[in-house]
């Protein structure tokens, strides 16, 4: 089987069924309350639920495990550089010093920087399930008849629409290309060099740009000669109204969204303070 990633993966669950327009509100608000606290039990609380989300959408690790490599590299490397160029930030958050390893200069090793980047972890990974499951369970021209009933413009709905549908056929058009060039010589295997393979790679990505423009310029064409855009209103096919589901899910993201600023205004503070 061909690997997908970032895209629609149909299964008969309530995540599923939700309308596109729903599940991007839900998202909205999750990113607001996971960029706006530091609060330790709250981020643990969203990646819980995120994380039972998930589960009830029956999407597999396989499916995605890709993309959350990715993601787990970038995190790393994101702690590694606040790390290396502020060691001391958990300190003046904390108010207090526990040094746990001694190291030259600034860069001894602190509980309160510790403490301090497991948070930045814990709101990159409370935000991530919902991510990936807004793109993984939403078929795209659905949410653009979503985005269109809740105000935004047709023109953009639709671009997004082609946007979401454009991601498989760009990995699509990668493997093809990339066949054609293995049955070339150009070998892409696990048993070439890392070097190699990604000097090899680099001659699929010409091909790719080229086929990119070429279906971008016969889809803008399609468009045109059938007069997309002249009227200011369409109808949708895969238009859908918003059920109780839809409701359940807003309320209860726009409740968690409201205790956790409730707890920042009583606290006084967007960060857990365990060192006090």
């Amino acid at each position: 089987m061909k690997m997908r990633m970032l895209t629609f993966i149909d299964r008969p669950t309530p995540i599923h069924k939700m309308t596109g327009a729903s599940k991007l509100i839900c998202f909205l608000l999750w990113s607001i309350i996971g960029m706006s606290t530091y609060d330790t039990w709250v981020l643990i609380f969203m990646l819980v639920t995120g994380l039972a989300v998930f589960a009830v959408s029956r999407i597999k690790f396989q499916e995605i495990s890709f993309v959350l490599i990715f993601i787990l590299i970038f995190l790393l490397l994101n702690d590694l550089a606040i790390y290396g160029f502020s060691p001391e930030q958990g300190v003046q958050i904390y108010g207090t010093r526990h040094v746990i390893l001694r190291l030259p200069g600034s860069y001894s090793l602190t509980l309160e920087q510790l403490f301090y980047e497991l948070n930045i972890s814990l709101k990159y990974f409370s935000m991530i399930p919902f991510a990936l499951l807004f793109i993984v369970t939403t078929q795209p021209s659905e949410f653009a008849a979503s985005l269109n009933k809740i105000g935004v413009s047709y023109r953009i709905s639709y671009a997004v629409a082609i946007t979401l549908r454009y991601i498989p056929d760009i990995q699509r058009d990668y493997q093809e290309i990339a066949q054609a060039q293995q049955a070339r010589g150009i070998d892409l295997s696990k048993k070439a060099r890392i070097g190699i393979r990604i000097k090899n790679a680099a001659a699929i990505v010409l091909p790719l740009i080229f086929s990119s423009l070429g279906r971008i310029e016969t889809i803008s064409n399609g468009m045109e000669l059938r007069g997309f855009g002249k009227k200011k209103m369409r109808t949708w096919y895969s238009a859908r109204t918003f059920a109780k589901r839809d409701y359940l899910g807003i309320a209860f993201s726009a409740a968690v969204l409201v205790l956790s600023l409730t707890i920042m205004l009583v606290r006084g503070s967007r960060y857990y303070n365990p060192f006090q």
